[in-house]
């Protein structure tokens, strides 16, 4: 009889640093909604790893079909619209990765996400990095990096933001900030950890846990 978890364990072994880091921060046996899940590789991760009850939602057909040939619980869906119909407390964690800046509604994204899981986590490329600041100021065009690697006018990112941006957005709503850290893309965690100062300047993506206050 073939191995049918084999598909899903080799997807979890590839998966990206944030992801990795995100799965780091959810506790065993958690329920978890994955919006934007993509292949289902954190919920592929979390289900084996954590014993998780790990569901997710994504919005490129392609990818929910591959998640759901996986054993995934994977639906078609989108965070700005399919969120409200979900009840308060449903989940334990409610993750956002590297999606937060290709929503319409990032605000009203992440209101819903802490009235339906009472914690969120967030991931996000960030736009405050000095090779995108170097490159904005010595070409004048919009940067291409390791992060943001693709042309302004094939990018689905609508609302870049900096890690102080996303600081004063979280002051703002009154969320509390549990975590938040700062990575390269060659998975190293940044070593700035008490100052968003130098993270805002050196991390290529930053990762926060927040619940309400």
């Amino acid at each position: 009889m073939p191995d049918t978890h084999a598909p899903i364990q080799y997807v979890a072994k590839n998966m990206r640093l944030d992801l990795r880091l995100i799965a780091e921060m959810v506790t065993p046996g958690a329920r978890v909604l994955d919006i934007g899940c993509g292949d289902g590789a954190l919920l592929a991760h979390l289900t084996t790893t954590k014993g998780a009850d790990a569901r997710g939602i994504e919005i490129d057909m392609a990818e929910v079909t591959e998640a759901v040939a996986n054993g995934l619980a994977v639906i078609h869906g989108d965070a700005d619209n399919d969120l409200a119909f979900y009840p308060d407390a449903a989940f334990d964690y409610v993750v956002l990765s590297r999606t937060l800046q290709a929503v319409e509604r990032p605000r009203e994204v992440l209101r819903q996400m802490l009235r339906i899981g009472r914690h969120a986590i967030v991931s996000f490329p960030n736009f405050g990095h000095w090779q995108v600041r170097w490159q904005l100021l010595t070409k004048g065009r919009m940067p291409m990096t390791g992060t943001w690697h693709r042309p302004w006018f094939e990018t689905p990112n609508i609302h870049p933001c900096t890690i102080r941006d996303f600081f004063d957005l979280c002051a703002l709503e009154g969320y509390v900030v549990e975590q938040w850290l700062a990575a390269d893309e060659n998975g190293l965690r940044a070593p700035w950890r008490r100052s968003a100062r130098l993270a805002n300047l050196f991390g290529e993506q930053a990762l926060f846990l927040l619940r309400r206050g």
